[in-house]
């Protein structure tokens, strides 16, 4: 997918870069690895698998929101709460902030903190800076997973950063 939109300057170039240092250092610490194993540990057999831990290849498979929704039904599942509604048939954009959006309101019923949730655009338009936010949650997720002793463990590690600048 193209990118049409106008180059930012100013402010928000600044935070766009500072966005895309973020979702670099957590590459390099294994995070979006992490992500990808329990994403495919957790879904095998019910959702192709992520190919890699690249961040178009997570783009791509989570994008549609279709592989969120069916994580977290294994999420809510696994504490006797109800799943929640996904159309896998997710061909517009439309469809898939609705899928998003479902998989959100089955992230806080599971008890994720509300700003952990995921912003559409982040994930639907997939630029590697705002995708350091879709990258939190499944982060924070897995932690909350492990919380309450779903298997597969995510394996992910808590890192604390400094940001000076």
């Amino acid at each position: 997918m193209a990118d049409t939109r106008a180059k930012k300057a100013g402010i928000g170039a600044e935070i766009d870069k500072k966005l895309e240092a973020s979702y670099d250092r957590e590459e390099a610490a294994g995070t979006t690895q992490a992500i990808m194993l329990w994403l495919n540990a957790t879904l095998e057999g019910e959702h192709p698998p992520v190919a890699s831990y690249s961040q178009r290849d997570l783009h791509h498979a989570l994008m549609d929101g279709v592989m969120l929704c069916k994580l977290i039904n294994k999420l809510l599942e696994s504490t006797g709460k109800p799943k929640v509604h996904m159309q896998k048939k997710a061909a517009t954009m439309f469809v898939a902030y609705t899928n998003i959006e479902n998989y959100n309101k089955g992230c806080l019923e599971y008890g994720l903190a509300k700003e952990f949730t995921v912003q559409s655009a982040d994930l639907w338009e997939g630029r590697k800076g705002p995708f350091i936010n879709v990258i939190n949650n499944l982060h924070s997720l897995g932690f909350l997973a492990n919380a309450k002793n779903f298997t597969p463990t995510y394996t992910g590690e808590i890192r604390k950063t400094l940001d000076f600048d």
